[in-house]
C-alpha cells in the first residue's frame, strides 16, 4: 500500500521533470539550429533584400548566389586542396597517435606516465601562441605556400588530443588476445596492424572525426602558411567575397554553408562512433 502511494504521489514529479527536460532540450536544438537556418536562407536572397530585412524570407530563392561562391572564388579547387590536406594529415596523426598510445599502454617502462602527461599537456597549448615558431620552421625548409606545410603543421598538432582518445582504448583492449596472438606466432607489427587496430577502431574512427574536422575548419594557419590562389584551403575562400570597399554577404553566406557542410555530413555518419568512443575511452579496465 505504501509503494502504490508513493508511486502515485512521485509521478506528477517525473512528469513535470519530463516536460522541463523537453524545453531545454527544444530550446537548445533551436539556440544551436536557429544560425544554421538564418544563414541558408539569407544565403537565398539577393543583398538588397538582406539589408532591408535580415530575417525575412527571400521572395525568389537566388541558387545563383552557390553558382557564384563556386566559380568566382574557385572553390571546386580550394575544397580539392581541403579534401587531401585534412584526409592525409589525418591519417597520419591517426597512425603516429595510435603508435604512440600502443607504446604507452603496452609496455612498462620509465617515465612512462611522464611522457603520457607531457603529451596530455599540448591539448592545453594555445594554437596561436606558437605561430611565429612554426612560420620560421617552415620558412627556413622551405615548405611555405604549400599544402605539404599544412599536411604536417595539422598532422603533428592533433596528435596530443589522439594520442589521449586512443590511449583509453589501449588500455582496455584484453592483453590475454595479444599474448594468444604471440603464441600463434604473430609478430609485433602482425599483432599491431591486424589485431590491435581493428579491435580498437571505435576509438580510430573518434580521434580521426575530430581531427578531420579541426583540419577542414583551421583557418589561422592556412592563411599565415599559404599565399598562392591555387594553394588556399575552402576556409580561405570565404574571405573572397570581402574587399576595402564591398562586401559581397549572400554570396559569401553561400560559401560558408558549402563550407560546413562536409563537416556537418561527417559528424552525422560517424555520432555513433564518437559518442561510444568518447563514453567507452572515458573507462578504463
Amino acid at each position: 500500500m505504501a509503494r502504490t502511494k508513493q508511486i502515485k504521489t512521485s509521478k506528477p514529479q517525473q512528469v513535470i521533470l519530463g516536460i522541463v527536460k523537453w524545453i531545454l532540450i527544444i530550446f537548445f536544438a533551436l539556440y544551436t539550429l536557429f544560425p544554421l537556418v538564418w544563414l541558408f536562407i539569407t544565403s537565398l536572397k539577393t543583398n538588397a533584400e538582406y539589408f532591408d530585412s535580415p530575417f525575412s524570407l527571400p521572395a525568389v530563392p537566388q541558387w545563383q548566389n552557390y553558382v557564384n561562391a563556386v566559380t568566382q572564388a574557385n572553390l571546386g579547387q580550394m575544397i580539392f586542396n581541403s579534401i587531401t590536406v585534412a584526409v592525409i594529415a589525418t591519417i597520419i596523426n591517426v597512425l603516429v597517435a595510435a603508435m604512440a598510445s600502443y607504446a604507452i599502454s603496452r609496455f612498462k617502462f620509465k617515465g612512462r606516465e611522464i611522457i603520457f602527461a607531457l603529451f596530455s599537456a599540448g591539448i592545453m597549448v594555445p594554437l596561436n601562441a606558437m605561430m611565429v615558431p612554426y612560420y620560421t620552421i617552415f620558412s627556413k625548409v622551405g615548405l611555405l605556400d604549400s599544402l605539404n606545410s599544412l599536411r604536417i603543421l595539422y598532422a603533428a598538432i592533433g596528435i596530443p588530443i589522439s594520442t589521449f582518445i586512443i590511449r583509453g582504448f589501449m588500455d582496455s583492449f584484453p592483453l590475454e588476445i595479444e599474448e594468444a596472438a604471440y603464441v600463434d606466432g604473430c609478430g609485433f607489427f602482425g599483432r599491431f596492424f591486424k589485431i590491435v587496430l581493428p579491435l580498437t577502431k571505435t576509438g580510430l574512427v573518434t580521434a580521426a572525426t575530430f581531427q578531420f574536422i579541426t583540419c577542414w575548419n583551421e583557418f589561422v594557419y592556412a592563411n599565415l602558411l599559404t599565399s598562392s590562389p591555387t594553394k588556399k584551403t575552402i576556409q580561405i575562400g570565404i574571405r573572397f567575397f570581402t574587399n576595402q570597399f564591398t562586401t559581397d554577404y549572400v554570396s559569401m553566406y553561400a560559401a560558408i554553408i558549402v563550407a560546413i557542410v562536409p563537416s556537418i555530413v561527417i559528424y552525422m555518419l560517424f555520432q555513433e562512433q564518437i559518442i561510444s568512443g568518447l563514453t567507452a575511452g572515458a573507462v578504463k579496465g
